[in-house]
């Protein structure tokens, strides 16, 4: 049996800490209105001057399936967010939505369309991606 060190779950997961999880702060970072969309998804951005990391809620409707399926959607989300981790701006909260669009999506397409996103929403640093 093969073990793992605490160092190698840590890359694969989202900590708690780079997670919005209350109503009100995802109402917060709904009232900000600041929003970019595209076919896919809608994000939300409030910036937070100071923070020392980015937080994303991700947030996806009954309209795309029962649990098991949209945790499915989730978790494809949640590792793009993971593999463009050191590229997001730390100074802010976000929110990504799915839309219904984005029900049966591949991986490399739900990087794709939600990289595009991201970019609207300027939530890319650009001093990272460019290295």
């Amino acid at each position: 049996m093969v073990f793992f060190s605490e160092k190698f779950w840590r890359k694969l997961i989202m900590r708690k800490s780079y997670r919005v999880k209350k109503e009100s702060e995802f109402q917060r970072v709904f009232e900000t209105h600041n929003s970019v969309a595209n076919r896919k998804f809608i994000i939300y951005t409030m910036e937070k001057p100071g923070q020392k990391h980015f937080r994303v809620g991700i947030s996806v409707g009954k309209k795309i399936g029962n649990a098991v399926h949209r945790n499915w959607v989730k978790r494809r989300i949640r590792q793009t967010l993971l593999e463009v981790k050191p590229q997001l701006k730390a100074d802010c909260d976000f929110l990504v939505i799915a839309r219904p669009a984005a029900d049966q999506m591949s991986m490399v397409e739900t990087k794709k369309h939600l990289m595009h996103a991201l970019k609207l929403a300027q939530l890319l640093d650009e001093k990272q991606s460019e290295e």
